[in-house]
């Protein structure tokens, strides 16, 4: 407010121009207090009235400051306080680790690496292309580009530019001595995979926000990832960090490690022949299982194709699919032990019991199934070491479609193995009210329903295991904690240990020896196997193919005392001929058993000696 006092010989013109620059309300209200008639013949404000007049615009000036202050210290105090504290504080969020995972012999398989990851701060930046066109070069990226990409943010205080930098890129951007009120680093992890893609499939992987797909990695995702925390940053007026405060309501809590049932090395020697495999016989995809059938511990998992995680270049859609979990088919002539299996507990049929094969075409009534060599008498034994499929027809009509159904149900067909593995499938089995004649011959020789490796390895675990059903065992320990105490698994008795035992050390056992897996026996290995070759239906047609096939083999050593079992499943070979379980996965299997039976028995001697150590 400005007031201009001025001498008394100033003209009435004058003071009335003086006194129109007053405000408003000043007017009015020195109109209503002098309101009396101005004479003409003296002047019109005497100096004691000029100098009350100018007092009371004074304090009306000064009281109406005043009022403003108390107004804005009682009223907007704790509102200004709170913007100058969001000025000078910023609650940050603490990343976790994630967890490591180890094979079963402390081996890494995956672990976090700390990585810096750059942020700019568009508002401050004066001139983009300049910034734009300094930085771009270092980090490889186009400069009109990273220019738009800032200016589109021009009123942000954060925004990302690259995540997980090399050392070296660091360095060189500190070099290029920027504005630092610009630009920063925040540390964060990146998911380092030692081995490259070996178990990719039972590691998944962790993506750039470390969210787990697939595998170990989705499976415990809350447990590798941990629990973030959070902390407040006190900056002064050059943005420079003065206090650091932990929050303790929310601590940051680290990803926990998992140590996993699989064993590096034999990892390696499954994954190295099913790369031999592939090579020969070209297939659409094909996957394999190690495991000890004692605890239904999985030593080695791998399926084909594969994928690296640590080079996206490698990423397909079909080899991101885990066959052996995720893939089904129908499992052919090796589901053929777990039928006896049944039969025999079921009591429709001995040990000691023969059928008849009528030379390799046999009726049921209107079907006509054959064999693939003409027999006549076979015994139990027999028809699995022959895979005879009229004798597993004519077991199959002793047991009745409704014993079948039960044996299938037994064995944990058509429903998961409770893995926890995402992707999962449970297979197919149809229910009881929609099988007819044909299943009565079809089930028995692995037809009309579908499995998974997973699955069927489980259930070949049950005949190994004396009889008993475990649930498979990915995981060992989370921390330091055993997993059954965490997660305990399903375990109970499906048939006798002798009809167990039986199937395993005779016919699966002569199968090698005098059957269809001769072939690839191994004498110095006590081996018991069973092939399998099941053709792909084509529902186009409403017919089995002729030319497409799924080539399987179990198989498992010592005979006497199971402590190894492999199953290999092969989807659609295309290269060389005969397409059998035998000549396909049979070598395969083998191979697996006779390069990993040693390692399996350093890792037993170890286990005693620690064991009597403790």
């Amino acid at each position: 407010m400005k007031i201009i006092i001025e001498s008394s010989i100033c003209s009435p013109q004058d003071n009335r121009r003086k006194f129109s620059i007053l405000p408003d309300f000043c007017k009015k209200w020195l109109k209503k207090f002098w309101n009396r008639p101005v004479s003409h013949s003296e002047p019109e404000f005497s100096p004691s009235r000029r100098l009350l007049i100018v007092s009371t615009a004074l304090f009306l000036g000064w009281g109406i400051v005043a009022l403003r202050l108390v107004g804005i210290y009682f009223g907007e105090a704790q509102m200004m306080k709170d913007h100058l504290a969001r000025q000078q504080t910023a609650v940050e969020i603490i990343r976790p680790r994630p967890g490591d995972i180890l094979d079963r012999n402390g081996h890494l398989l995956a672990t976090s690496v700390d990585m810096q990851s750059l942020y700019v701060v568009p508002r401050r930046i004066k001139d983009y292309k300049k910034f734009a066109r300094r930085l771009a070069p270092v980090l490889s990226l186009d400069p009109q580009n990273l220019q738009l990409k800032i200016e589109q943010h021009r009123t942000k205080g954060f925004l990302w530019i690259a995540r997980r930098l090399e050392p070296s890129v660091v360095r060189a951007i500190h070099e290029l001595q920027l504005n630092k009120e610009t630009y920063g680093f925040r540390g964060e992890y990146k998911r380092s995979y030692p081995n490259g893609a070996l178990a990719v499939h039972l590691l998944g992987l962790r993506d750039i926000d470390g969210n787990g797909h697939g595998g170990i990695e989705q499976a415990y995702q809350k447990i590798i990832s941990g629990k973030a925390g959070r902390r407040r940053i006190v900056r002064d007026s050059r943005n420079r960090i003065i206090h650091l405060y932990e929050d303790p309501q929310q601590p940051v809590e680290q990803g926990r490690t998992i140590q996993l049932t699989i064993d590096l090395r034999m990892q390696k020697v499954l994954e190295k022949e099913l790369d031999r495999l592939m090579e020969k016989w070209q297939p659409r995809g094909c996957c394999a299982i190690l495991c000890d059938p004692r605890s239904d511990e999985i030593l080695a998992l791998s399926s084909r194709p594969n994928f690296n995680p640590e080079d996206a270049d490698t990423f397909r859609d079909d080899a991101w699919m885990n066959r052996a979990i995720a893939w089904s088919y129908e499992p052919g002539s090796t589901v053929k032990p777990l039928i006896v299996a049944s039969a025999l507990q079921q009591k429709v049929i001995t040990t000691e019991s023969s059928f008849h094969a009528h030379w390799g075409k046999y009726r049921m009534g209107k079907r006509v199934l054959h064999d693939s060599h003409p027999y006549g008498q076979l015994s139990l034994a027999e028809i699995l070491i022959k895979s005879s499929n009229i004798g597993m027809a004519q077991i199959g009509e002793r047991m009745t479609n409704a014993g079948l159904y039960e044996s299938l149900q037994r064995f944990g067909f058509g429903m998961s193995t409770g893995s926890g593995l995402p992707g999962e499938l449970a297979g197919t089995v149809r229910p009881l009210s929609k099988w007819n004649a044909y299943s009565t011959g079809s089930i028995p020789m692995g037809q009309e329903f579908s499995v998974t490796a997973l699955q069927m390895i489980v259930a070949h675990s049950v005949l190994a295991n004396g009889g008993i059903y475990q649930q498979p065992r990915f995981v060992l320990k989370i921390g330091r904690k055993d997993s059954r105490s965490l997660f305990p698994g399903l375990q109970m008795r499906l048939m006798d240990s002798d009809i167990s035992r039986w199937i395993v050390r005779n016919p699966m056992r002569r199968v090698m020896t005098e059957g269809t897996g001769r072939k690839v026996n191994r004498e110095e290995l006590d081996l018991f196997g069973k092939t399998g070759t099941s053709q792909l239906y084509e529902p186009e047609a409403g017919r089995y193919s002729p030319t497409k096939t799924v080539c399987s083999f179990v198989c498992g050593l010592p005979a006497d005392d199971p402590k190894l079992l492999v199953l290999v499943a092969v989807d659609q070979p295309t290269s060389g001929h005969k397409h059998y379980g035998g000549t396909v996965a049979g070598p395969t299997a083998v191979e697996i058993l006779a390069k990993t039976a040693p390692l399996q028995d350093l890792w037993l001697a170890r286990k005693r000696n620690h064991t009597a150590y403790q």
